[in-house]
């Protein structure tokens, strides 16, 4: 039985530049983590190392999750911005978590972020270049797994387990999640401040959240369909709407041991990329316009060698409103989320 939540609502650049390594820029105590609050990782380009050359230094907060998992798959969007946009240095940096992304734009040591919880926790402080585009749709899911010889079938066998989550503050990975749970009839207590009651849930991030069932640690776990998909068995049957819409269903099998899927959600709105309103330089609208001119074969020169192209996170942008994301909102307020 499958648990389900119905409808409301060309051969490729190499880089050579040193793509994973972090350096000292003029958000060097950030970017290292050595001091500050705000602990982020970054991917950048070389041409701004030394400050010279006339570029300007931007920084992109990407998604908070495991760095080693998440800039690589930026790289082609890293590439393609510098490539077509002449004098731009930008860096790209995987914060620690979500509450981090909102105090380094609002300290002004980042220019652009690109996740809804930050969007809706400050609207007025930010400008809306878009939703995130790939495989052509703008939509992904959220979906609860377990081991295919768990006796967990449906949201309501997850009374008296324990739950793996992502961040608290993540759309697909918690947000989503706990209000479903909840929605189902389960007590979630404070979650996902505080503890549930007719469960136990523990929160990391989408990589670890998985790993937590695979290594016997959870009974099941929740993450979105771009970290879970590579999970479930290259033969396994998908929902009407998760086949019709969502990208990532390519990636199905790819990591050899399956887990089985037992609730999915309906489409969520891929992440908004958006910029702090009080940065003021022309690059801003650069950087927006080259975003929604972007397609997929723009994107396919900038591909490194060996890239799995199931798992890029980016093609074009489209125009959205705050409207989009609505159904996230009602479910940050339903669980008494308060986002300062």
């Amino acid at each position: 039985m499958l648990d389900e939540t119905s409808t409301d609502g060309s051969v490729g650049r190499k880089r050579t530049d040193g793509m994973d390594s972090r350096r000292v820029s003029r958000r060097g105590f950030i970017v290292g983590g050595a001091a500050g609050t705000t602990a982020l990782t970054g991917l950048a380009g070389c041409s701004g190392v030394l400050g010279g050359g006339g570029s300007e230094p931007i920084t992109m907060l990407l998604t908070p999750d495991t760095p080693s998992d998440v800039r690589p798959q930026y790289a082609p969007v890293h590439d393609m911005l510098e490539g077509e946009i002449d004098g731009l240095d930008l860096e790209m940096e995987v914060p620690q978590d979500y509450s981090a992304v909102r105090t380094a734009l609002e300290s002004e040591q980042a220019e652009i972020g690109m996740d809804d919880v930050t969007l809706i926790s400050k609207p007025d402080m930010m400008d809306l270049f878009g939703t995130a585009v790939t495989g052509g749709t703008a939509f992904y899911f959220s979906m609860m797994l377990t081991k295919p010889d768990s006796d967990i079938d449906e949201r309501t066998d997850i009374e008296g387990k324990n739950m793996a989550f992502a961040d608290r503050l993540s759309t697909s990975g918690s947000i989503f999640a706990v209000y479903a749970l909840k929605e189902a009839g389960l007590d979630v207590g404070d979650a996902p401040d505080g503890d549930p009651v007719d469960f136990e849930g523990t929160w990391s991030n989408h990589g670890d959240a998985v790993q937590r069932v695979l290594n016997d640690e959870a009974d099941a776990c929740t993450t979105w369909s771009g970290n879970g998909m590579a999970y479930l068995a290259e033969d396994q049957e998908l929902p009407d709407r998760v086949a019709e819409e969502d990208s990532f269903i390519g990636n199905r099998g790819q990591e050899g041991t399956a887990l089985r899927p037992f609730w999915w959600s309906f489409p969520i709105p891929k992440q908004p990329i958006y910029a702090r309103q009080s940065w003021d330089s022309p690059m801003k609208a650069k950087i927006r316009e080259q975003l929604i001119a972007s397609d997929e074969s723009l994107i396919q020169e900038y591909l490194p060698e060996d890239y799995n192209e199931n798992d890029l996170p980016f093609t074009t942008l489209e125009e959205t409103t705050m409207d989009n994301y609505e159904p996230v909102i009602k479910r940050l307020n339903d669980l008494g989320i308060d986002l300062g």
